[in-house]
Formats: C-alpha cells, sequence, structure tokens
C-alpha cells in the first residue's frame, strides 16, 4: 500500500525516466544554457547521475548527516553556475528559485508517471500526499515553500504552461546529443544506450521529442511500448531488494566524513520513513 513518497522513492525503475527528466530540464533556456556552460554530462555521465540520485534519495531516506553532506556538495557545485544574458541568450543562475522548481518539477512529473505506468494510478490521497511531501527536494536546497504550486491541480496549470512555451535551444540539443550518445565510459553503458534512448524518447511529448530530432515512428513506438509491457509483468516480482538496490547504492556513496554528528533531529526535517513492504 502507497502511503507517501518514501513508498515508492526507492524504486529503481523510477531510473527509467532520468533521461527524460534532463531532456526537459535543459529545454529550459536558463537551464539548458548553465547546463551547456558548467555541466560535464559528456565527459562524467554516471558521477553525474550518482550526484542526483545521491541528493535525492539522501532528502527522502537519509540521515541529517547525509543530507547534510549532500546539500554542502549540490551547493558547492551550484556556486559557479551563473552567467549574465547574452543577445538572444537568458542569464542564469543554479539558485534562481524559478529554474530549482522547473528542475524539481520535471523530477517529481516523470517519477510518478514512470511508476503508474508500471504499478497504476494512485489513488488520490497517496497521489496528493506524495506531491506535498516531493517538494522537499526543491526546499532542501533554495526553494521556497510557497513557490511549488499548491496542489496537484495547481501543477497540473503549471506544467502545461511550461510544456507549451519549450523550446530547446542549439546548445540544449547538444547537450540531449552528447548524454544519449556518449562518447565516453564503461562497455555496459554503451550496451545499454540503445534502451535508454528508446525510453528517453519514449516518455517524451511529441513536441518535445521532435524538437530535438529524436527519431519516432511506429517501430520505435512498439519497441517502447513492448519495453513498458515486460516492465509492467515483471518489474513488480523482483525481490524488493533488487528493486531498492540502486537507493541502498548511491546512498551508500555519501561521504559524511566531514560532517559533525547531530545531537538530534530536532525540527530541521521530518523523520525517515521506511518504505512499506511491497
Amino acid at each position: 500500500m502507497v502511503r507517501g513518497l518514501a513508498d515508492i522513492g526507492a524504486e529503481a525503475v523510477l531510473l527509467a525516466g532520468a533521461g527524460s527528466a534532463i531532456l526537459l530540464q535543459v529545454a529550459d533556456p536558463a537551464v539548458g544554457r548553465g547546463v551547456a556552460e558548467h555541466s560535464n554530462f559528456a565527459e562524467r555521465p554516471l558521477d553525474r547521475l550518482a550526484a542526483t540520485m545521491g541528493y535525492v534519495y539522501a532528502v527522502i531516506y537519509g540521515s541529517e548527516e547525509q543530507l547534510t553532506a549532500v546539500r554542502r556538495a549540490v551547493n558547492r557545485a551550484h556556486a559557479p553556475v551563473r552567467g549574465t544574458s547574452e543577445g538572444a541568450s537568458p542569464g542564469y543562475n543554479a539558485f534562481d528559485p524559478a529554474s530549482q522548481l522547473w528542475v524539481v518539477a520535471t523530477l517529481y512529473n516523470t517519477a510518478v508517471s514512470v511508476y503508474e505506468r508500471v504499478y497504476g494510478t494512485l489513488d488520490g490521497e497517496a497521489a496528493d500526499r506524495v506531491y506535498r511531501e516531493y517538494a522537499r527536494i526543491g526546499t532542501a536546497l533554495q526553494l521556497p515553500a510557497d513557490l511549488w504550486p499548491a496542489d496537484r491541480a495547481a501543477f497540473a496549470g503549471y506544467w502545461n504552461e511550461r510544456l507549451a512555451g519549450l523550446a530547446p535551444a542549439p546548445e540544449a540539443v547538444r547537450v540531449a546529443r552528447e548524454l544519449l550518445n556518449p562518447a565516453v565510459g564503461p562497455a555496459w553503458l554503451r550496451v545499454v544506450m540503445p534502451l535508454v534512448r528508446l525510453l528517453t524518447a519514449g516518455l517524451l511529448t511529441e513536441s518535445i521529442r521532435a524538437a530535438y530530432g529524436l527519431p519516432w515512428g511506429r517501430r520505435q513506438q512498439r519497441s517502447f511500448d513492448g519495453v513498458m509491457r515486460v516492465l509492467v509483468v515483471v518489474y513488480p516480482r523482483l525481490p524488493r531488494r533488487i528493486r531498492h538496490l540502486p537507493r541502498d547504492y548511491y546512498l551508500g556513496r555519501i561521504d559524511v566524513s566531514g560532517v559533525r554528528p547531530h545531537a538530534g533531529r530536532g525540527s530541521a526535517r521530518p523523520p525517515v520513513r521506511k518504505a512499506a513492504d511491497a
């Protein structure tokens, strides 16, 4: 039974939406320019994934020490990501609340979309709680709590409005091409990239997919539908320790050696709750 974010956040299948979330993020002109000029997705894609997932898992499941460590790491990485407007290119700042809202919105939307494709639609109460709790992914950094849309209906309005205006700039298209066709990395990464490209394109809207120049036709649609049918049948039957392996792996990678242990949690954040057994 799903009671909240802790009951779904550890599911490895949510990583199927990672590529589409990134492409949605960089389709925002400010985010895209910041990533293009300061990120190293192409050279270190797995390290970038580890940083993102370590942060997300720490917010949902981590100790105070783990959360403190990843917040410091993210803020250090974000500090130099800023630039002034240049002609038609907007200025950008990684600490900008509106940009952080868009990034968290893409993570939330893709995570819930993938989960519901595999497990079925969340009931209203669970969906509302997951939505409210997901705001912590942003508010643990610089996102003001009142900037997160008040409820799922408000979020849908915000999401649809943003999607309607998205048009990835040339630098965002370049980032997407490099991300989906990595020139470096272990052999296994190159083996799985055709599947990553298929899932990434399949989870995007038709207009965004076309804007990135991602090929899509009947053959790709049939392949995508087939993969999703397999996931629906196979994934929920996997042992829980396998389904939650990425969470345990990425949390285990967080270095808390420089963080002073807390004497108590106080009111800094809600107590961590274990996910319900599935």
